[in-house]
């Protein structure tokens, strides 16, 4: 391999039904004019990355391996009744990775002043040795921070601030997040407690309660609990709280969803000064953000008929913010990047072990507190 060489993971769908897993070597790209070549020091492998890097439909159970060093390639068999939805990627050999922090070693002309400094980026492609990106794409770190720290500086401390900026634009006055003991939920209770924002944390299991009561979290719901609607309930009174974001996608069983719907109903009727058939004119609003649980997700619609089911996603939504505001979220991540926004990791491997089969089925588990790290150098 060459010194002016790159390597970077790709993920193809082939013709066969199956789904590889590979190692790309290539020239190591040349900025241009506004452009920087960033050594790619650390790559979270997030939720959202999962579905292009081992896709939704893949078997685990069929994952095999051949060849070694850089000429390693993993395969595994893809669910037939999947292949149709995937079709528009089949035969692509696709880079992977949405974020990623590393040093700036190269730049062209017009982003000199960049070379040295630690950035995060949010450009795809990230679980690559050397990647050219626009200057502009990237948050430049304040002095001392370190490429590990600035990795996941994009997806989800920007998703949690955004909560917030919908929260706002929406007229709502707090927030419920499922899922909330993860990374992105522990941002999130760090956020709402320094702008005094009510928040409600659902889990699904009592240590996932502990984590969140370590860090001052106020109202936390436990799905696994019998009291759960109860206490879902009575945390609805007390906040107020009539949008939701929801991680799952389904939840217990699929019903996650419908039940946050149901308690804000219950919630507004207990201040309802007078009954109608068509329910409470508090209008209700959940969003799902995530795909946790791939179960189809089930509505008893016993909430009337003031309420919204809808997706959610990060991109649009800073269009609506509008980049004015966007900056200024991005001026708070650098900032507090080792407290509010701080990421832990339980595993650090290189770009040949994120194609180990005992790695991958570790990484797809999307399990709370085991969040994998990628160092392309390593």
């Amino acid at each position: 391999m060459s010194a002016n060489s790159s390597r970077e993971i790709r993920s193809t769908v082939t013709s066969e039904g199956t789904l590889e897993l590979s190692i790309a070597v290539q020239e190591r790209p040349v900025p241009g004019d506004n452009e920087v070549l960033l050594e790619v020091g650390a790559a979270p492998i997030n939720p959202s990355d999962l579905a292009l890097l081992i896709s939704f439909a893949a078997n685990l159970d069929t994952l095999s391996v051949s060849g070694s060093g850089d000429q390693t390639v993993t395969s595994m068999e893809l669910h037939p009744a999947m292949m149709g939805a995937l079709k528009p990627r089949m035969g692509e050999s696709m880079p992977v990775g949405n974020e990623g922090g590393g040093v700036v070693v190269d730049a062209g002309v017009n982003a000199k002043h960049l070379i040295g400094k630690t950035v995060g980026a949010a450009g795809g492609a990230m679980y690559s040795e050397y990647r050219c990106l626009p200057a502009q794409s990237c948050l430049v770190m304040n002095e001392g921070t370190t490429p590990t720290e600035a990795a996941s500086s994009f997806v989800n401390p920007l998703t949690a601030l955004a909560f917030i900026e919908t929260m706002r634009l929406e007229n709502h006055s707090a927030i419920l997040n499922t899922a909330a003991a993860s990374n992105l939920g522990q941002m999130l209770v760090k956020i709402c407690q320094e702008d005094g924002v009510p928040l409600i944390n659902v889990v699904r299991k009592p240590e996932q309660v502990e984590v969140l009561k370590k860090l001052g979290a106020e109202y936390i719901c436990d799905t696994s609990a019998d009291s759960f609607m109860a206490d879902l309930v009575d945390a609805l009174v007390a906040t107020g709280a009539t949008l939701g974001f929801d991680a799952t996608g389904g939840g217990n069983g699929g019903k996650l969803p419908g039940q946050i719907l149901a308690a804000m109903e219950i919630a507004a009727n207990k201040t309802a000064t007078e009954y109608s058939r068509y329910g409470s004119d508090v209008y209700k609003q959940v969003y799902i953000y995530g795909g946790l649980d791939m179960s189809p997700t089930i509505l008893n619609r016993s909430f009337g008929l003031q309420w919204g089911l809808g997706g959610w996603l990060l991109t649009p939504m800073i269009g609506r913010i509008g980049m004015e505001r966007f900056q200024q979220m991005r001026e708070r991540v650098a900032r507090d990047i080792n407290t509010t926004f701080a990421s832990h990791y339980t595993q650090e491997i290189s770009l040949a072990e994120m194609m180990q089969p005992e790695i991958i089925r570790g990484y797809a588990k999307q399990a709370t507190g085991e969040k994998y790290l990628v160092n392309p150098q390593k």
